[in-house]
Parts: C-alpha cells; sequence; structure tokens
C-alpha cells in the first residue's frame, strides 16, 4: 500500500530555496522572484492565482507544495467597533485575532502560538493547553486578514500589530522573528518594525537574545506585578525568571538595541491597584526608559479577578506621572463579546 506522503507549504522555502527548486526543474531563475510576490506582496492562497505563471508551472508547483491558509472562522463585532476572531488552521485548530480601532490607528492582535504554556491565572488562554507554535506563514496570514477585516468594515488599512494574542511569542522565537521580517520587507507587507510591538510575559534569556540579535520592533512585558510574591501567584513563569533577572535582561536588551521598553499592567480589584504597588512598579521604571500601559482587566469564567474600580486606576496612574514616567490608561474593549484573550477560543473548543 502506497503511502502518502504529505506536501510542503511552500511558505516555508527562502527565496534562495524556491530558485533552487525552480531551476532544478527546468524552470528560468525569475519565475522564483514572481511566486514569492505572488506569496508574500498579493499574499494568494492557492496556485491558480498566479495568473502571470503558465498553467504548466502552476500544475508543477501544486504538485510538490501546498499553500495552508488560515481561514476565518467566526468573528464577533463589538458596539465599540472591536471586532474579535477566530481563525481556522490546515490542520483545524483554532486560534484568535482581534481588530481594535481606534482614532488614531487600527491595530490587530495576533496570536503565535495554538493555545499556551504558561497557565497564567487571570488569562482564558492559560486554561488551554499548548497545542504547537504556529509557523510564520500562519501568523503573517492573520495579519492579512485582519488588514483586509479593517478595510472592509471600516475602510482604513491596518496601521498597528501587537503580538498579544494566544501564546508566548518569545516561545516561539524564530517563526516570530521571520513573521516579522515577511511583515516589514519591501517585498513582503512593507510595514514598518514601529508599528510592530512584541508582548512576552518574561522570559529572560529570550529578552537578551532580542538584544543580541538586534531587533528594530518594539518589546513589551507582560508585568502586572513589581514584586515577585505576587508575580509568582499570577504568572508562574516568574519562579524562574524573577524581576531580578528580567531588570538585568532588559538593560541588557536596551543597551544593545536602544529601544525603550512598555510595561503592561493590569490593574485587579484589590491585588495590585494599590498605591505601594504603584511605588514598586515606579521602582522596577528606574532601570531604563520605559512607559506604563495600565489595563482594564476584562473578567473571565475562570477567575475571580476583577476590574480595579476607577478611582484606584486613577490613583495609581497619577502616582506614576507624578514620579515622572510616562502613563496610559488602556480602556478595556469589546466587553460585550468574548474579547479577553483566548475567551472564544475556549468557547469554540467547549
Amino acid at each position: 500500500m502506497n503511502q502518502i506522503v504529505a506536501k510542503k507549504d511552500i511558505r516555508t522555502l527562502s527565496l534562495e530555496e524556491l530558485k533552487l527548486f525552480l531551476t532544478s526543474s527546468g524552470n528560468p531563475a525569475f519565475r522564483a522572484k514572481q511566486v514569492w510576490e505572488w506569496l508574500w506582496v498579493k499574499s494568494v492562497t492557492s496556485f491558480e492565482q498566479m495568473t502571470n505563471l503558465s498553467l504548466n508551472l502552476r500544475q508543477q508547483l501544486a504538485e510538490s507544495f501546498d499553500i495552508r491558509p488560515v481561514s476565518i472562522h467566526q468573528s464577533q463585532f463589538s458596539a465599540d467597533k472591536t471586532i474579535k476572531n477566530t481563525f481556522r488552521l490546515h490542520d483545524n485548530h483554532i486560534i484568535e485575532g482581534v481588530l481594535i480601532p481606534a482614532p488614531d490607528r487600527m491595530t490587530a492582535c495576533v496570536s503565535s502560538q495554538v493555545g499556551c504554556s504558561l497557565t497564567c491565572k487571570f488569562c482564558a488562554t492559560g486554561y488551554m493547553d499548548r497545542k504547537r507554535n504556529l509557523d510564520a506563514a500562519e501568523i503573517y496570514d492573520q495579519v492579512v486578514l485582519i488588514d483586509q477585516q479593517s478595510k472592509q468594515n471600516y475602510g482604513i488599512p491596518l496601521t498597528n500589530i501587537v503580538y498579544m494574542g494566544m501564546g508566548e511569542p518569545l516561545l516561539n522565537y524564530a517563526n516570530v522573528l521571520k513573521s516579522i521580517e515577511r511583515i516589514t520587507a519591501e517585498d513582503g507587507l512593507n510595514m514598518s518594525y514601529k508599528r510592530i510591538t512584541v508582548s512576552t510575559a518574561g522570559i529572560a534569556k529570550m529578552i537578551k537574545k532580542l538584544g543580541d540579535d538586534g531587533v528594530k520592533f518594539n518589546l513589551a512585558l507582560s508585568l502586572h506585578a513589581a514584586n515577585d510574591r505576587k508575580r509568582n501567584e499570577i504568572m508562574p513563569i516568574n519562579e524562574q525568571n524573577s524581576l531580578k533577572a528580567l531588570a538585568d535582561a532588559l538593560k541588557y536588551y536596551f543597551q544593545k538595541t536602544k529601544n525603550p521598553v512598555t510595561y503592561e499592567y493590569i490593574i485587579f480589584d484589590n491585588f495590585n491597584d494599590g498605591l505601594e504597588d504603584a511605588a514598586e512598579l515606579a521602582k522596577f521604571c528606574r532601570h531604563l526608559p520605559c512607559k506604563v500601559n495600565i489595563i482594564e482587566y476584562n473578567p473571565i469564567s475562570f477567575a475571580s479577578f476583577l476590574n480595579a474600580g476607577e478611582d484606584k486606576t486613577e490613583a495609581f496612574a497619577n502616582y506614576l506621572r507624578k514620579q515622572g514616567i510616562i502613563t496610559n490608561v488602556r480602556r478595556s474593549r469589546g466587553k460585550d463579546i468574548d474579547a479577553a484573550c483566548g475567551q472564544l477560543a475556549v468557547k469554540e473548543k467547549q
């Protein structure tokens, strides 16, 4: 009985590998650039769409390779114009991505893994197992689909991308960096590095690697508490990556890249919302140039955390501002839909 061998996704090839395949199968080298442009500039999802290639070459490509596009499975539309999507992958796994409109920007929030292994107590994705990493093309596809969604619904293209969806980006390091390269390349989506933010729960050795690799995109650390006891309680990863280890890694990263860092701080009722918490955060901010985004919490059914009150949130933010720290309060979006990270995918699974 003949075994069916799975075809390789053509988007895992480099331009040189694509050129080598085409020339070794009797095609001129310049065809590689044409195929590459169809894949990464025009974002086609089938070989039939490559209309300036001969039928014979398209058939040759289809016999040797797959294109495994991500598709929108379900979308929820919020009254505040946020659109939450579940995406279906080629192997039927479900991930999430969000379009977040604001007066001055249109932001895509994309996932980097199917599920997550970090078990943060306040995050719906943390209650899912990690199934696998996404490849670079699957991350790229989320950006393409959310950009199309933004243009179709609001007539405005995407301006910003945040890697703040399902998964820990630094545990899928190579694919995340390759996806950013394809998104920012001239022979890709040609977006600016400065419009891209990668958010990590805090893996010290990988933050140092970002510094060694001289990355140009923005880095955000999901901090949520500036003392180890509280952070251990809500983010088990802190037990192996203490605040001191993170501070040392971030200083190294800044020394290498000269990029300031953003600290994301979800403010929970009666947990990390006091002025003593603000003082600890202000002290942590002294390590390097940074800004703080205080984020309203979007409660989930798995956890008992609640959002801090308006008065406490403002007092917290004002304390930081008086310390000279650039501080923004990010209001929770999509409260009338399943907008918390992982919420819709978990519901889909159930």
